[in-house]
């Protein structure tokens, strides 16, 4: 069975900088020349892409429900075979939703580092220290580190108010250089932070000196081989989106495709670029494309090719961001109206409050396909949905997914892995 050191970083809630720390953590040991394989808990597209720059390997997504404890713990096991430490980065708080970064810490016997940020408070750090160790006293608590401390003396206030039981990894500073910027639906990609190398530096050179450094005890990770999956797209060549207006991919998606047999290639709409040569299907991931709409609608090489794909009723899959490009305008939060593609009649509107969140699935003629959702923006069509999701945790309605002709289209972002055949389906143009 492999096994090998590893440690889940959580925290008491969003924004106390678990991505800053990881990422540090990751940079400082990948410069003694450790393999460090990072992975976030749940459904994130952002954070990974930083973990990403700082490991220099892919960031696969951890959940025990839309991925599955079995696959989460095949991903463990074979990350184990592999490196010479694993890191897991939490979402929101340690013990927020259901199932929460406390379940998966537990469910594989991570332990568990909180971060805190320090900046304003002192002696009451000992007290959310304190609660996040006892909550559940079967968790496997390594100890609390603190973010944004403004001075050594500041420093010793918060090692001082901790009590006996609980350990003391260390602190970083809570300086502009270090901090990572952010926006509507978190924290920039790495592709958009020109000096994100020099960030992830300098953070881990002050998290170096720490406890939090040292590496952790090992984990065995035991998993049944990897049963292979049909190859239901064997030779389907499929074009996908990837820039920075369409990079919300999971990386077990693009795995899974090629699994199942398609040969994949890679297009820049923000680059204009046509398609890719004699392309059976296309994939437009989500993202940013409100950020890059006139872009987007100046590029007519890319979207005349689009247009001639679709009206040759090859398949075409779209997800969130990909979906809005597909309709016939795109207004961003400032009331700017731009034309996308026309594809799908309907219009979308970016708010400033939140749309939807959450985990949810959809079934149709090849079962259970299993994702999330995340997005400000709203769209109204005249289309009647072909299915529609529900949440997770009830039976409430979710996301709806669109089809015209061999256009699929969804607010959906799907964990492909959890159904090969509904996936399948996606990329032939078959019946949902």
């Amino acid at each position: 069975m492999p096994s090998c050191p590893a440690l889940f970083i959580g925290a008491m809630a969003s924004g106390q900088g678990k991505t800053t720390i990881t990422a540090a953590l990751a940079r400082s040991h990948r410069r003694r020349g450790l393999r460090v394989r990072v992975f976030k808990t749940g459904p994130d597209f952002l954070d990974p892409t930083i973990l990403e720059r700082a490991s220099g390997l892919p960031v696969d997504s951890l959940d025990l429900w839309m991925v599955g404890e079995a696959a989460c713990r095949q991903l463990l096991a074979e990350a184990a075979g592999e490196a010479d430490l694993i890191l897991v980065e939490g979402m929101m708080g340690l013990f927020d939703g259901t199932p929460s970064g406390a379940d998966l810490a537990l469910r594989f016997g991570l332990p568990v580092a909180a971060v805190i940020d320090a900046q304003a408070m002192a002696q009451t750090f000992g007290a959310v220290a304190l609660g996040l160790g006892r909550f559940n006293p079967s968790l496997n608590f390594h100890g609390v580190f603190a973010n944004r401390v403004g001075s050594a003396y500041h420093a010793r206030m918060l090692e001082d108010a901790l009590p006996p039981d609980v350990r003391w990894l260390g602190h970083v500073p809570g300086t502009q250089d270090i901090a990572l910027p952010e926006r509507h639906l978190g924290l920039h990609p790495a592709i958009e932070i020109d000096d994100l190398d020099e960030r992830i530096d300098r953070a881990a050179d002050a998290l170096a000196p720490t406890a939090l450094a040292q590496l952790p005890a090992p984990v065995v990770f035991d998993a049944p081989p990897r049963a292979p999956v049909p190859r239901l797209l064997d030779g389907l060549r499929i074009a996908v989106a990837r820039d920075a207006a369409f990079s919300f991919v999971y990386p077990a998606n693009l795995r899974l495709l090629d699994a199942l047999g398609a040969q994949v290639s890679e297009f820049s709409p923000l680059a204009d670029e046509p398609l890719p040569a004699q392309i059976d299907a296309l994939y437009l991931p989500g993202g940013y494309p409100e950020l890059h709409a006139a872009e987007l609608a100046r590029n007519t090489r890319t979207s005349d090719a689009i247009r001639a794909h679709a009206q040759a009723g090859r398949p075409i899959f779209a997800e969130c961001g990909g979906m809005l490009y597909l309709l016939e305008t795109l207004t961003d939060s400032a009331g700017e109206t731009t034309p996308m593609l026309g594809l799908l009649p309907g219009h979308a509107t970016l708010g400033k409050q939140l749309a939807a969140l959450g985990m949810q699935s959809v079934v149709g003629n090849h079962g259970e396909l299993r994702g999330q959702t995340f997005h400000y923006s709203h769209v109204k069509t005249p289309l009647a949905p072909a299915l529609t999701a529900t949440y997770a945790q009830s039976d409430a309605p979710g996301e709806s997914i669109y089809r015209s002709g061999a256009i699929v289209a969804s607010y959906l972002h799907g964990y492909w892995p959890t159904n090969p055949a509904f996936t399948a389906a996606l990329f032939h143009g078959d019946p949902i």
